[in-house]
């Protein structure tokens, strides 16, 4: 008979189609989680993963399988929690799916005040697209999402969370560095580094550019980077102009590596949602973080970033 345990192991096997990453995801051993899954198969009498050298793939059975298990594992760690609810605490996993810049410098300072009232609870922190949280928020997979898109479940329950600023920088020997503000039409034809078509950022410039007669394919795409640190850098190296959030700006402005330029008549912030899938049992962590975030002092806090 199947537990909770095998379940487990079966779902990370599933995830990361790669029994060594399952393995140092669960503590385990390659040859244990290998072994367990062998042994699942045999039980089952169906094979879960087609095999070719390190590399697997799940069988039209274990993708069967997979939604199923995810379900059993999310109910027996609901009971766990619930009994301990019943003894007045707050435990559990909590996970929170967020983009990279609200994971890196918005959350961390939010969570170590909320596990110090909740220290039983374990919080991870999931950065990914806009596009893959949402979806991971509506199946399921994650309890809350923090991201400036709201997501397209329709069950969705989301706040407004907090604003992130986005502001123009360039590198201390560009043209721009000794100016406080430029034209929008200066724009026009300057090298840039762009983050991913993916980016929430990406999305508010292009909204903001085009309210003043400017659009992203006037602008010279001297590099796109996925990474927002990594752009900072390249603007310090003076590869080219970018539009990135002021948190992560504020060290490199500080230490005089970047410049922060105003564009005329240009007004950027993205508002970041905090938000939740009604479709989904809530867990007493989930509630109590949901509570925590929006109480007066900790709204106060998250403008402190800034």
């Amino acid at each position: 008979m199947l537990g909770i345990y095998e379940l487990t192991i079966f779902l990370a096997a599933a995830e990361t189609e790669n029994f060594s990453k399952a393995a140092r995801r669960l503590n385990l051993s390659q040859p244990a989680v290998s072994m367990q899954i062998r042994t699942m198969e045999q039980e089952l009498g169906i094979t879960l993963f087609h095999r070719a050298g390190r590399t697997l793939a799940l069988t039209e059975q274990g993708k069967a399988l997979v939604p199923m298990a995810r379900d059993l594992v999310k109910r027996s760690l609901q009971v766990e929690e619930e009994i301990e609810v019943l003894k007045g605490e707050v435990v559990g996993h909590l996970k929170i799916g967020c983009s990279t810049t609200t994971g890196k410098y918005y959350l961390p300072m939010l969570i170590a005040r909320f596990r110090q009232r909740y220290p039983r609870v374990q919080v991870t922190i999931y950065n990914d697209s806009q596009t893959k949280i949402s979806a991971s928020l509506c199946d399921g997979e994650i309890h809350l999402s923090v991201m400036s898109a709201r997501p397209f479940c329709a069950d969705a329950k989301y706040h407004h969370f907090f604003d992130d600023y986005v502001v123009l920088v360039v590198g201390p020997d560009h043209l721009w560095a000794e100016r406080d503000s430029i034209a929008p039409k200066e724009l026009s034809g300057a090298n840039f580094i762009l983050r991913d078509t993916q980016s929430g950022t990406r999305e508010e410039v292009n909204r903001a550019l085009n309210k003043v007669g400017i659009t992203l394919d006037d602008l010279n795409l001297a590099m796109e980077i996925g990474n927002t640190e990594a752009i900072s850098m390249a603007v310090e190296e003076g590869i080219g102009a970018a539009f990135i959030s002021r948190v992560v700006a504020r060290r490199g402005i500080e230490l005089g590596r970047l410049k922060e330029v105003r564009v005329t008549g240009l007004s950027l912030h993205r508002k970041i949602f905090i938000a939740y899938s009604r479709r989904h049992p809530s867990t007493r962590a989930q509630t109590a973080f949901w509570d925590f975030a929006l109480e007066p002092e900790n709204q106060t806090l998250l403008k402190t970033v800034v």
